[in-house]
């Protein structure tokens, strides 16, 4: 695919994107650091290339990209990530990620097919967590019956799927559905992947900061069901 040339069939029309993605493409590629760009690919273990621009100077990037630019519809935010995610360069999957957080508002339940495809494809925590906490999250929390949805996903075979489902309570807080973050935390309790061992503890840890005590008792209860690994991440800040 090229930037300004023609569409996959699966991205919708959007002039926003047009314009986006050229400005995007042309914006990062000034900054390209070749040398930085091989450090950051190993540090991410190779998942993707890279352009090698850090992340204060990528966002400084963004600004003027979308600088006089109108705010998106739901046709539009697909468009614009679909096409992003089609580039190989990591940061122009940054750049789709970071809009998704800003306009997830935009968005409804239809989106979630999207999300998923984003999540699984060249997936890795560094965009899995920000488009679950912040998008899938935030697509939940507008329509609270698309927490079914979340029920079948914890338990995909996909881990990256299953880790969204474990963290898109992540900013929820005193609004946190604690029975399904329990029951999720349990389901996946034998997983034997870092990655879903870490997100059982990252969000018992981050809910322990609004109900310390419900974590401690959790633990208390189940503890020998969970990796050392997972307990030492949730009681991090509360002992016990």
């Amino acid at each position: 695919m090229t930037v300004t040339g023609a569409r996959p069939a699966d991205v919708p029309p959007s002039d926003l994107a047009d314009t986006l993605l050229e400005r995007v493409t042309a914006v990062y590629a000034t900054a390209a650091d070749p040398e930085r760009a091989a450090a950051m690919r190993a540090y991410m273990k190779d998942v993707a290339p890279f352009l090698g621009i850090p992340t204060p100077a990528r966002r400084a990037l963004s600004r003027t990209v979308l600088a006089g630019t109108p705010r998106p519809d739901e046709a539009d935010c697909t468009a614009i990530a679909l096409r992003c995610w089609a580039l190989p360069q990591r940061e122009y999957h940054y750049f789709a990620a970071d809009y998704l957080r800003r306009h997830a508002g935009r968005c409804s339940s239809d989106f979630l097919p999207v999300a998923r495809h984003l999540v699984t494809t060249v997936p890795w925590w560094d965009t899995v967590d920000l488009l679950a906490a912040h998008v899938v999250g935030a697509l939940v929390a507008a329509d609270p019956p698309m927490a079914a949805d979340m029920d079948r996903w914890i338990a995909d075979k996909d881990l990256w799927v299953a880790r969204t489902a474990l963290l898109h309570q992540l900013r929820y807080k005193e609004r946190t559905d604690t029975d399904r973050l329990f029951s999720y935390c349990l389901l996946q309790s034998g997983h034997t992947d870092f990655f879903i061992r870490k997100a059982i503890g990252w969000c018992l840890r981050e809910y322990a900061k609004t109900d310390p005590e419900a974590v401690r008792s959790f633990l208390a209860r189940e503890r020998g069901r969970f990796a050392p690994l997972t307990v030492r991440e949730a009681l991090k800040n509360i002992g016990g």
